[in-house]
């Protein structure tokens, strides 16, 4: 079963529709017992990154992603769910991240030095760095769907990003079993079908 994580801060119906496109074995849920018998997690965001982490600790999913994570479990996160992958971000103050991937996420409009217009909205071509399992069923040059104003750095993590302006945006990262994608899979076509697909292969080798 693939757990949703539902935290009040996701666009959960988009990206459950896509993955029942793949899959009838998927669920959107905010129950801790739920995210503890499934096989795979995806870890959606909207928002801004202190308002999602606070939220994602005062219920104690936070706790609990970790917990699946270190006993295997593939976690997948999505957009601003990507962003809380990491240890910390200066997004409107400093918030502490979950911790599970190295470095921070920062604003954009701070290290742009071309005129370009933030956020980062819209198609944009991936260029793979590293394979990874997520990138078993895409090319080279793949266009995917961006909405964000804050992006990765300081990551030894990345598998695949896009130029915008002077900036290369980490757009797809993992480690071992946790996996992020800070573009839409959801509303990236075909493309995103196939890394959403290749995420479900991995939950089930887990």
């Amino acid at each position: 079963m693939i757990a949703i994580v539902d935290y009040g801060a996701g666009n959960l119906h988009s990206i459950s529709g896509a993955v029942k496109t793949l899959t009838d074995d998927v669920i959107i849920t905010s129950e801790k017992d739920v995210l503890l018998s499934a096989s795979g997690i995806i870890l959606p965001g909207v928002g801004a990154f202190g308002d999602a982490i606070e939220k994602l600790r005062d219920t104690g999913l936070s706790e609990v992603i970790i917990e699946r994570v270190q006993s295997g479990i593939p976690l997948l996160g999505v957009c601003l769910g990507m962003q809380l992958l990491f240890e910390k971000s200066f997004e409107y103050g400093c918030h502490e991240g979950l911790g599970l991937l190295k470095g921070e996420i920062a604003p954009m409009a701070d290290d742009l030095t071309q005129k370009v217009k933030v956020p980062h909205m819209g198609w944009n071509a991936l260029e793979i760095q590293k394979e990874c399992p997520l990138t078993k069923y895409i090319q080279n040059g793949d266009y995917v769907y961006y909405v964000h104003s804050f992006y990765a750095k300081g990551l030894d993590s990345l598998n695949a990003g896009s130029e915008y302006g002077n900036l290369f945006v980490p757009g797809m990262v993992s480690r071992d079993n946790v996996f992020g994608c800070q573009f839409h899979p959801e509303k990236s076509g075909g493309v995103g079908l196939n890394i959403l697909r290749a995420f479900l292969e991995v939950t089930e080798h887990a």
